[in-house]
């Protein structure tokens, strides 16, 4: 290929053939003279055409040998000759032959003509003279280069200035187009001046919340009224109008041709009776069967020693058998639970794992209605039960005990050191006991001797007889509270108080003797904190033995009296509310966490005499409850009486339920919250402390998620950014410190994994279409975890847990330790940083006034100094007038203006 340039001065050598003549003109007529420019004024130059050929023989190749600097080479005369007489007529150079012959000199020079000035891609200079005027051009005097240069331009290319001339203006109605378009106001402008009283001002305002409507004035209702001020009348209209071509909608369709059902039949080619005969005797046959006979044998045995199939990279290093693999993070349903037989639309509300039956779980259900739609429908609500459902994996239709309520219950646990007690919170503020000791054979039956495997035969209820069937389905509670006494609203979260300690009315910490928990404490949405003793209460005046058996009512067999003197007399121990400071208001509390919850976790790994079959009364601690808080109990010294409360404005507060005295009115009152954070953008749901560090504590709300830790008063140890979906409920890994599940409004489960990520979910999932309600993991054993998921519509979803989200790492613990302390030192330092810069913004105003003071001081000695110069100045006045009236000579003194001058200055 040829250089750009070079094809390009080949095709303008093809378009200039009409004006130029071409090689084959010059071979047919060798007596033809050369064209030259001298019809440009240049006789001197000759334009050739260089092909690639003749380009590379005289080393002239464009872009190579040719630059910008020095677009010239010079040839030698024996050179061309020489080509002359290798090529003759072929030579580029023969149209120029006769000037080649002729040329005086050695050497000529061949320029490259790029611009394709003279219409071909290269001229010949054929004289001595135009050679040396090319190489060493002649100095030209500036004058003449611009006159030369003024010369180019044709006398009609220069224009000439020519002033405007001014002329009347004639009017065409534009101005009124202007008056029409501009604004006016038409309206009057009123003026209001809002005053304050000069004492007030720079005093701090204080808002407050009142109720407009039962205060006189407190608004003032601007109702809407037409004004005619405002009426404009529409006197110009513009109206835009668009061509639009007409549009055609066409449409084709093949040829649809209906299917046809085709079907084939073939028949197997079988070999005769007498084939088969024939074949079985011949001998390559026999010769074939005694030769693999024997690698088939080896073959045989080999599979039956070991495996051929099996992968040796899992066995490797592999301690336990484990199910699924080991880098795989997807929870795997493994049943689900709905109730079929309710009539109207449940939500799941509270989700509880029985602490010892394997594959017992415990739901309580509440009806999907706003408190509007509650109070139209409240008729209808009376007739429907509210229950607590128990499933078994054994069988998802049927509900084995449903146990009954008063009204919805939102919140339940059951007792740690008795699994067959039962608290739960209500809807309408009360509390519901059950005692579920009678029934607790039956659902014992459900496993096999009390043993904890996974091979357990359940018995499912519907196997049992009928009779005992019905009655054991239905359970009644023991006992509530009084409605006047207890929560107002509806019960938010619910706890049983550890079996070491009991707490009296004042707060003050116990040490329990009876080892059996028999006290608990209940949030509600009417911002007050609960604590409740299910033990009789010493009465204060002594009732008549003849009066009791007058009041005494009949109690139903299917009812068990474990806490029939609780039963709607039952009145909390203490109650404690959270004032937000100089307000009459408080906080409403969702959620909280005792620093003795951790204790609790260890409930379900207890094996409890009370699951033998044995008679209830002999076993059961609760049916001889003395009367709780007696005088003779031991306090617990250093004790933390602290705890954490999620609100529902977002704020994580840290209190203490220790009770103090009012100094004016001699009543009991909580105590100031000890630290207020407003971390979460909605109600905290989630409160609650990590089953391996007792000080650190997780709480969820809004759209975020955030980690602390007790003592530290900066502030989260982590916060996560705005979730895309509002998150609804959560839950530490019971066997993984790094790892806890956060559920979405959009049926989704985020995994955080904190020694993968901890910035954003190391997983998500998808578990329904609807808001998740409830999160509870439950180990089974070390191979095998489950995690219940229920959501808005009913559902009840149990996953299974994969191994890397079950089986910790070998230093994990101290991993995440580790990262926890690392954080609480950012914190300390950030919070250093923030007293380095507060100092520092101190030492700046502090300069700052100092600057202030200096320029004052500096300044009244100037006004000083200037006022003492105008009274010498004044002074100087007066006695030039003075000797100008012949008053005072020259030389004379002025004792008094001396007095004046020490008396002014």
């Amino acid at each position: 290929m040829a250089p750009k340039s070079q094809q390009r001065g080949n095709s303008g050598g093809q378009k200039r053939s009409k004006r130029v003549k071409t090689k084959e003109e010059f071979r047919v007529n060798e007596e033809v003279e050369p064209v030259n420019m001298e019809n440009m004024g240049h006789p001197e130059i000759y334009p050739i055409v260089l092909t690639t050929k003749t380009q590379e023989i005289f080393n002239c190749r464009v872009d190579e040998d040719f630059t910008d600097e020095e677009p010239y080479k010079l040839i030698k005369k024996q050179d061309i000759l020489a080509d002359f007489h290798n090529r003759a007529a072929v030579s580029d150079f023969y149209p120029v032959k006769k000037i080649v012959q002729e040329y005086p000199g050695d050497e000529l020079l061949i320029v490259c003509d790029k611009d394709f000035k003279y219409g071909l891609n290269f001229y010949l200079i054929g004289t001595e003279e135009g050679k040396e005027n090319y190489l060493n051009p002649p100095e030209v005097p500036e004058e003449q280069e611009e006159y030369k240069e003024f010369k180019d331009y044709s006398p009609e290319d220069i224009s000439v200035y020519k002033p405007p001339i001014s002329k009347p203006w004639v009017s065409l109605g534009s101005e009124k187009e202007v008056e029409e378009e501009s604004v006016k106001e038409s309206t009057k402008q009123i003026t209001y001046m809002i005053s304050r009283k000069r004492s007030q001002f720079g005093a701090p305002i204080k808002f407050s919340d009142q109720n407009a409507s039962s205060i006189k004035d407190a608004y003032i209702e601007c109702t809407a009224y037409p004004d005619k001020n405002f009426t404009l009348k529409v006197l110009e209209k513009d109206v835009g109008m668009q061509v639009v071509p007409h549009i055609k909608d066409t449409s084709t369709q093949t040829k649809w041709t209906y299917p046809k059902n085709a079907a084939t039949q073939y028949y197997p080619r079988e070999f005769s009776e007498e084939e088969k005969e024939i074949l079985g005797q011949s001998k390559p046959l026999t010769d074939f069967l005694n030769n693999a006979s024997i690698s088939v044998e080896i073959a045989l045995q080999q599979n039956e020693i070991m495996n051929t199939f099996v992968d040796d990279w899992k066995c490797l290093a592999e301690e336990e058998s484990s199910f699924g693999d080991k880098t795989d993070t997807h929870l795997k349903e493994y049943q689900s639970f709905t109730d079929l037989h309710s009539l109207t639309e449940k939500m799941i509300t509270c989700v509880s794992w029985h602490p010892d039956i394997y594959g017992l779980i415990a739901v309580s259900v509440a009806v999907r209605l706003s408190f509007e739609e509650r109070v139209h429908f409240s008729g209808k609500l009376l007739l429907q039960p509210s229950l607590i459902l128990f499933w078994s994996f054994s069988d998802p239709i049927h509900p084995q005990l449903m146990l009954e309520s008063p009204d919805d219950i939102f919140c339940f646990k059951f007792c740690p050191t008795n699994s067959n007690i039962i608290a739960g919170g209500c809807i309408n503020g009360q509390i519901v006991m059950w005692d579920i000791t009678a029934h607790a054979e039956r659902i014992e039956n459900i496993k096999t001797g009390g043993s904890r495997s996974k091979k357990a035969t359940l018995k499912p209820m519907f196997l049992l007889e009928p009779d005992s069937n019905k009655e054991a389905m239905y359970i009644r509670h023991s006992a509530v509270s009084s409605i006047e006494s207890g929560h107002k609203k509806v019960i938010t979260d619910i706890h049983w108080l550890s079996d070491t300690f009991e707490i009296n009315r004042m707060g003050s910490v116990f040490e329990n003797r009876s080892e059996i928990c028999c006290q608990l404490v209940t949030c509600s949405a009417d911002c007050t904190i609960c604590f409740w003793d299910i033990r009789p209460q010493k009465a204060s005046t002594p009732q008549p033995v003849e009066k009791k058996k007058e009041e005494s009512i009949e109690i139903p067999l299917d009812i068990p009296s474990t806490f029939l003197h609780l039963d709607l007399s039952w009145k909390p121990l203490s109650k404690i509310r959270l004032s937000k400071g100089e307000t009459s208001l408080d906080h409403c509390p969702i959620k909280i966490s005792l620093s003795e919850d951790h204790l609790l976790h260890k409930a379900q790994d207890k094996v409890l005499a009370q699951n033998k079959v044995v008679k209830a009364e002999e076993m059961n601690p609760y049916h001889n409850l003395e009367s709780g808080l007696a005088n003779l109990l031991k306090p617990i010294e250093d004790f933390c009486t602290k705890f954490f409360v999620g609100t529902e404005e977002g704020e994580v507060i840290y209190t203490d339920w220790k009770m103090e005295r009012d100094p004016d009115t001699g009543r009991l009152m909580a105590k100031k919250p000890v630290n207020l954070y407003t971390v979460h953008d909605g109600a905290v749901h989630t409160v609650q402390r990590s089953p391996f560090y007792n000080d650190i504590i997780l709480t969820i709300g809004g759209w975020n998620v955030a980690i602390w830790k007790e003592g530290i008063m900066t502030g989260p140890l982590l916060q996560s950014s705005c979730a895309p979906r509002k998150y609804t409920s959560g839950h530490w890994s019971l066997t993984r410190p790094g790892v806890f599940y956060v559920g979405r409004e959009d049926g989704y489960i985020d995994i955080w994994d904190l020694l993968e990520k901890t910035h954003e979910p190391a997983h998500s999932q998808n578990i329904c279409i609807t808001m998740i309600t409830y999160i509870k993991p439950w180990t089974f054993s070390a191979k095998q975890q489950f995690m219940a998921v229920a959501d808005y519509y009913g559902t009840l979803h149990i996953l299974e847990i994969p191994w890397t989200l079950s089986h910790p790492s070998g230093n994990e613990v101290s991993s995440i330790s580790h990262y926890f302390e690392r954080e609480v030192k950012h914190l300390d330092y950030v919070e250093q940083r923030k007293k380095i810069r507060e100092q520092e913004k101190k030492e700046m105003e502090l300069e700052k006034e100092k600057k202030k003071v200096k320029t004052y001081q500096k300044t009244k000695e100037q006004l000083e100094a200037e006022l003492k110069m105008d009274y010498e100045n004044y002074l100087e006045l007066e006695k030039t007038v003075l000797i100008n009236l012949g008053l005072l000579k020259a030389t004379d003194t002025m004792p008094f203006m001396d007095v004046m001058k020490e008396t002014f200055l």
